[in-house]
């Protein structure tokens, strides 16, 4: 079923790949919607790939009978393990078989709106960008989501934006997109995880760390026409699991923010010390003081070293301002789990100084690598 391997083309191909298990009732609808789409898009051929995972409702059936009516139609069938999988197993077949230029990922429940498929491929071809369909920025919109189903998208954004170290995109987790085949490519898809929108947010990292410019283009997210989402909640924790990943692999940034701060621990519990012991200034000065000898060693350091490979589009002055105030955040976190622990408590002071540094570090990386010295 599909075009034959090697077929000579005068365009090139922009393959929509659309997942798929029990979308019986919905599969056909949406591939008459998606082809009847392709004489608006002049640029680029218009090929779709469904990816069935063996669905036991049929609707691989109904897809090889459509298949019929539109030759530029192709059905992979596979075991079911998330969606994940299904994406890489018909992003190689789009890419390897198809000859894909473009990979356009939309779901087959009717929440994504075919129509939009020419504005997705005009931006990336004409930028070679990844493009969004963005729920979050103006113009988007999700009408139909609950109370609960919002909350879970906006917190998991939330999180893959600024773990994920990606804060200038909104919608991190759409799964409706437009993303050029040498970009991915370039993407190492083996270590994601193969279930649920924590593979939607994995990629748009993935791709991010190799370079990639992000459009973001408003959609209206509206509801399924057939059957219920298949969000479960196996996948929240996988996605929980997969933001921590994410994380430990973004660039060579961690490993020396990690470096510098251990070196702030140093400066922080031998400026308490001498201020302290030798100085003979009172604990809670001491403190004081300490956490700031630490914030301006901290930031020479990063500013040199830990971000210089980021283009400086603020002044260092700015930089050192937005350094500082983040510093202050954190260090009223430090300064308050210091307080709690030596007065209150009545622990020892330098037990009590190094446990507050580690309650402001969290805060101090997301802050600092997202707005401090965030790409532009």
């Amino acid at each position: 079923m599909g075009n034959p391997p090697g077929r000579l083309v005068t365009r090139p191909i922009a393959c929509v790949v659309i997942p798929t298990y029990n979308e019986v009732r919905n599969i056909e609808r949406c591939l008459h919607q998606t082809f009847e789409v392709a004489p608006a898009l002049t640029s680029h051929e218009l090929h779709v790939l469904v990816v069935d995972d063996n669905s036991p409702d049929e609707t691989g059936t109904v897809v090889e009978r459509v298949g019929k009516t539109y030759p530029n139609l192709s059905l992979i069938r596979g075991v079911k393990t998330g969606l994940g999988d299904a994406y890489k197993r018909g992003f190689a077949y789009a890419i390897n078989h198809l000859k894909a230029d473009l990979l356009i990922q939309m779901d087959a429940d009717g929440q994504h709106d075919p129509p939009q498929i020419p504005h997705f491929v005009s931006l990336s071809h004409r930028s070679r960008s990844v493009v969004v369909g963005s729920r979050y920025v103006p113009g988007g919109s999700t009408p139909d989501f609950s109370f609960y189903r919002a909350l879970l998208s906006r917190s998991g954004n939330f999180l893959v934006r600024y773990l994920g170290g990606i804060a200038n995109i909104h919608d991190c987790t759409s799964g409706f997109r437009c993303i050029p085949a040498e970009l991915v490519r370039k993407c190492d898809l083996s270590f994601m995880p193969t279930r649920g929108y924590s593979f939607q947010a994995a990629l748009i990292c993935e791709l991010v760390r190799n370079k990639a410019s992000v459009i973001e283009t408003p959609i209206r997210f509206g509801s399924r026409t057939y059957g219920v989402s298949k969000l479960a909640l196996r996948d929240q924790w996988e996605f929980l699991c997969g933001v921590a990943k994410m994380r430990f692999r973004s660039e060579h940034e961690f490993s020396r923010y990690t470096i510098v701060g251990l070196t702030g621990v140093l400066v922080n519990l031998g400026g308490y010390s001498a201020l302290n012991r030798v100085a003979g200034i009172q604990p809670e000065l001491a403190a004081v003081l300490a956490i700031e000898l630490s914030i301006i060693s901290n930031f020479i350091l990063h500013n040199y070293w830990t971000f210089s490979r980021r283009p400086p589009h603020r002044s260092r002055r700015s930089r050192f301002v937005r350094f500082h105030t983040v510093a202050a955040i954190g260090g009223a976190a430090n300064f308050a789990a210091f307080f709690l622990l030596f007065r209150v408590m009545g622990l020892n002071d330098i037990v009590s100084s190094g446990v507050g540094i580690g309650v402001g570090a969290a805060v101090n990386y997301l802050l600092n690598a997202n707005w401090t010295w965030t790409r532009q």
